[in-house]
């Protein structure tokens, strides 16, 4: 009889102590708080940033896609260090990164101009790398955890995200005018020490090393990579999180361009992280409960009504409820196919296959970043969010095909 990858994990991976369990996981989503608002301020400042450094406007937002080519870039040597290392060792390089991001920021406004734009680039780059890792936070949640509380783990690591969604942009707030010359100079080197706080927590981490048997083991990645399951986690979470950043890179710009105020857009942004992690609380017990694939529909769902909550007028509130929804649908969708992910894989095969799936999902997301950029400054952020709806369309009716054809015959 063929094995399922979810028995053979119970029978792999051996359970942490409920005390290793609650440890893991309240670091966990410390860190998670750190460094998503850490992650934040690129995006708060960063369209802003290279609108005025950048040498012609259509580069306005290429830190920003250069931030998610990042993640793209190190997701796979994320992957890789933590299979051979452990995962601990890639928190900690990761956190280093975010640091060097935070430094070079500052470097990068001192210097101005062209050559000032290309070294915020560079910074954008180091803090998407940064920024691969912490996602692999909510894996990492599941370790050493059993199967049917391994959504609510990694959900509840997510929920760290809440504290983000206040602390990140008003770390922007409180910081962007102590030092008025250069622009945002005291926000980069809060966003370092920032990384550095959360190397500390994360420290203190207990996840087992990795054996021969991680190292080596498990069933080739192809046959993984066909299951029904496995394409469709990819697909949802690839569409959540690509539409998630090509509305919210563009809606700062948009609102700065319409004459909103930056505190105006940062408020946005808060709403909107909040409303990606604050539903974490209870995700993780409605995908026990309803399933994975209903809850990853409800996210596409909303994210639809999102662009089109966004096409009834540019008031900040038309903005603000935007990327509210946008972060509610974010979090079902993500969260849905993120729990997805763990039905495909045995303990042996966990660090390859999730690096796998997070380098194919920001591998996307990357595209849908720097299209957004010249969607909004040639044609306008109406047609940004008519250009959302053809994807998300698609990748519906894929999931609802896919949830037919899996439903028992009575």
């Amino acid at each position: 009889m063929m094995q399922t990858a979810s028995s053979a994990t119970d029978e792999a991976a051996p359970l942490a102590s409920a005390r290793v369990q609650r440890s893991n996981t309240w670091r966990l989503a410390i860190a998670q708080a750190l460094a998503g608002a850490n992650s934040i301020v690129p995006y708060a400042v960063g369209g802003i940033v290279g609108y005025t450094l950048a040498p012609a406007p259509i580069l306005a937002t290429l830190p920003l896609t250069l931030f998610v080519i990042g993640m793209t870039l190190c997701t796979l040597p994320a992957g890789a260090i933590a299979g051979r290392y452990g995962r601990r060792a890639a928190f900690l390089t990761g956190s280093g990164a975010g640091v060097l991001a935070g430094l070079v920021a500052v470097v990068a406004v001192m210097a101005g101009g062209v050559t000032g734009f290309w070294l915020y680039c560079l910074s954008t780059l180091l803090g998407g790398a940064y920024a691969a890792v912490v996602l692999s936070f909510r894996f990492a949640a599941a370790d050493g955890v059993a199967p049917a509380r391994k959504a609510q783990a990694l959900s509840l690591v997510m929920a760290g995200g809440v504290a983000a969604g206040v602390v990140g942009p008003q770390l922007v707030n409180w910081t962007m005018h102590l030092v008025p010359e250069p622009m945002y100079i005291a926000t980069f080197y809060a966003q370092a020490g920032v990384a550095a706080l959360c190397a500390i927590i994360l420290l203190g981490v207990q996840l087992p090393r990795p054996d021969d048997r991680v190292r080596h083991g498990g069933r080739p990645l192809w046959i993984i990579l066909k299951q029904p399951k496995f394409i469709a986690a990819i697909a949802c979470g690839a569409i959540s999180y690509t539409l998630m950043n090509f509305l919210m890179t563009a809606a700062p710009l948009a609102m700065h361009m319409h004459g909103h105020s930056t505190e105006s857009s940062n408020l946005g942004l808060q709403w909107h992280v909040i409303a990606m992690f604050a539903p974490s609380f209870f995700t993780g017990k409605v995908i026990a409960r309803f399933g994975a694939e209903r809850v990853m529909l409800v996210g596409l769902v909303l994210i639809g009504i999102s662009a089109a909550v966004g096409l009834g007028g540019m008031n900040v509130s038309h903005f603000w409820w935007t990327l509210i929804l946008l972060g509610l649908g974010w979090n079902f969708g993500f969260l849905g196919a993120s729990a997805l992910v763990l039905q495909c894989h045995t303990d042996a095969e966990k660090t390859r296959v999730q690096s796998v799936n997070d380098f194919i999902v920001f591998s996307l997301m990357a595209l849908g970043s720097f299209a957004s950029g010249g969607i909004l400054s040639t044609y306008g952020w109406d047609t940004v969010l008519w250009t959302s709806f053809p994807p998300l369309a698609i990748t519906l009716i894929a999931l609802v095909t896919l949830m037919q054809r899996e439903r028992p015959v009575n």
